[in-house]
């Protein structure tokens, strides 16, 4: 196993859930410390408060992966002699560094809402609100004939030949190559100052955009020419649509008043809020962790059934109420579910790339409602 810095594991989790994804002012990425130091431990959290920090120091960690930034919005300040001031003195003493993944996190394939979406057992899942998709792109490349393989399953491995559910996806063709290398050239094939006619073959592929520098360096480190001759060029084809909240259906359709039982339930809460006639049949479901009142009509047109968010608003309930949508609200720390998904994902990645580093779900419950 190798040691890694937080810069090496950071890289890894945005290649998931990259910071582009985020909602236009959405405050991501390192916000406490530094991440050019070894890392041993993460502690990943829903928020970041003193509990945590104690809970970090404990266990060892070096870093803090959190999905609610404990800086959002503009700092006039920072004193000592206040609680959010405080926090941030114990962090940078002890030397951990906070990296926040908000919307991005809930974005991402496989990210909060996807969690949310397996965990309420939906199938047929798909995106309640498209944010963002990428282009795909096309790569050309001239190889000579014995290094073909070696090329191919280099660029498959960086992401490229993708295309729906199958990979490795590429087409060849043959045919001969002409080049004279210059005095200076150190050529695989030929020698300086005479015309090499070498046999070639024609690689080519489709990769969505994000993964252009990647497979671009997968292409030169294996390349076996000094200057290998590539073409690449943007197609016109959108991929990777990516966005807020889940729909999904139920198995079989049931009363709100029992789907509302089994919400609460599944995602271990000890109320939920339910807007609608309790004896309503519901199937199709939309989720979205976290505060989801802006989507409520989003849902509705969607055709959902009923509407799984937090943080619902007493006159968006009575607009949900009268457009026939119903709404479970199981409130805002459902989203507590990316602890151990986040933990769980960073830490198969760290082992399958023989990186050294531990990763551990915060037990603290940061909730900060109690039911009486």
């Amino acid at each position: 196993m190798k040691q890694t810095n937080g810069q090496h594991l950071i890289s890894i989790f945005e290649e998931w859930a990259p910071r582009s994804l985020a909602v236009e002012g959405d405050s991501v990425g390192l916000q406490i410390g530094r991440l050019d130091k070894l890392v041993t431990k993460v502690l990943v959290t829903l928020d970041v408060n003193d509990e945590v920090v104690d809970e970090a120091i404990e266990q060892g960690c070096q870093l803090i992966i959190a999905h609610h930034p404990p800086i959002y919005s503009k700092l006039k300040n920072i004193r000592t002699d206040m609680p959010q001031g405080r926090l941030f003195e114990k962090l940078i003493k002890h030397d951990i560094a906070v990296y926040a993944a908000h919307t991005n996190l809930d974005i991402a394939t496989g990210g909060v809402n996807d969690l949310l979406a397996e965990a309420l057992k939906l199938e047929n899942i798909s995106i309640l609100e498209p944010t963002t998709s990428e282009n795909l792109m096309k790569l050309e490349v001239f190889t000579p004939k014995e290094a073909t393989e070696t090329v191919r399953k280099a660029l498959a491995e960086a992401g490229a030949g993708n295309i729906g559910d199958y990979n490795s996806c590429s087409f060849t063709t043959s045919g001969e190559g002409r080049f004279k290398p210059e005095e200076s050239a150190e050529p695989y094939i030929g020698k300086p100052n005479e015309l090499a006619v070498v046999k070639e073959e024609k690689i080519e592929v489709v990769l969505p955009e994000s993964k252009k520098n990647k497979v671009l360096r997968a292409l030169l480190n294996n390349h076996p020419y000094e200057e290998p001759a590539y073409n690449l060029m943007s197609l016109d084809t959108q991929v990777n649509e990516m966005g807020l909240g889940r729909i999904g259906l139920l198995p079989k359709k049931v009363s709100l008043a029992d789907y509302a039982n089994t919400v609460k339930s599944l995602l271990n809460v000890p109320f939920v809020r339910v807007v609608g006639p309790l004896d309503k049949p519901v199937q199709k479901v939309a989720v979205l962790g976290g505060d989801g009142n802006k989507y409520i009509s989003i849902a509705k047109r969607a055709g959902a059934d009923v509407f799984i968010t937090g943080d619902l608003y007493f006159h968006i309930a009575q607009d949900a109420l009268a457009m026939g949508l119903a709404v479970i609200d199981p409130g805002h720390h459902i989203e507590q579910i990316m602890r151990i998904g986040v933990a769980k994902y960073m830490q198969a990645e760290c082992l399958n790339k023989k990186l050294d580093c531990e990763f551990i779900a915060s037990k603290i419950s940061t909730e900060p409602f109690k039911l009486i």
